[in-house]
């Protein structure tokens, strides 16, 4: 018997169109009924799903920063193996981490955008959120990356993950977004490749 496998929910859908749409021409420069359309329903009908534009947006941003962290949790976890972390191999887990950093880098570039352009447009409670969950995101990375260079002082540690995820991050200039990059594995393997490169001269400065 076949196990089926679920397509997105229209609410997913939406999402989809909607962030592809606000990283090409803005959160301003688009109307409920262009977000409708590029889903096969009435502008009207996408108030079923969500409130409005800033509900979509919200849920965009908050949503991957909530996913980002919750998937390098789960990773940590596999790597303890239900243990204290103590046996861990930091060098296994740091390359986990940025493959699943690299992973939403690649597949999510509208994401990267939405957030440089339109984070300041969430309400105060959404962006505190986002926050939280980015600080979060990055002293999980902090603490591995000192197990990994373990003379390297937290502060540097730390300003050392905001510089890779700055270079993660750059993937939308690469193309524009929701266009494909050349040979996405070559380009996983370099981003890999650079990013360990910048954490093992902060680690050996």
């Amino acid at each position: 018997m076949a196990t089926r496998i679920d397509g997105p929910t229209r609410r997913e859908q939406i999402l989809k169109e909607a962030a592809r749409l606000f990283a090409e021409r803005g959160f301003h420069g688009v109307g409920v009924d262009e977000i409708g359309a590029a889903v096969g329903i009435s502008g009207p009908g996408l108030y079923r799903h969500f409130a409005g534009k800033d509900a979509m947006l919200a849920e965009l941003l908050v949503g991957i920063s909530g996913q980002l962290l919750t998937g390098a949790r789960r990773r940590l976890a596999e790597a303890d193996g239900g243990g204290d972390g103590t046996d861990r191999n930091p060098e296994e887990v740091l390359d986990s981490l940025i493959e699943g950093h690299i992973d939403f880098a690649l597949d999510d570039r509208p994401l990267i955008t939405l957030h440089d352009r339109e984070l300041d447009r969430l309400r105060d409670s959404d962006r505190k959120l986002v926050r939280q969950l980015q600080r979060q995101y990055v002293e999980l990375w902090v603490e591995i990356v000192r197990e990994m260079y373990p003379a390297l002082a937290e502060p540097s540690a730390r300003s050392a993950v905001h510089s890779v995820f700055g270079l993660l991050n750059s993937t939308p200039h690469l193309g524009r977004p929701g266009s494909p990059l050349p040979g996405r594995d070559t380009m996983a393997t370099l981003l890999h490749r650079m990013a360990r490169g910048a954490f093992a001269a902060a680690g050996t400065a």
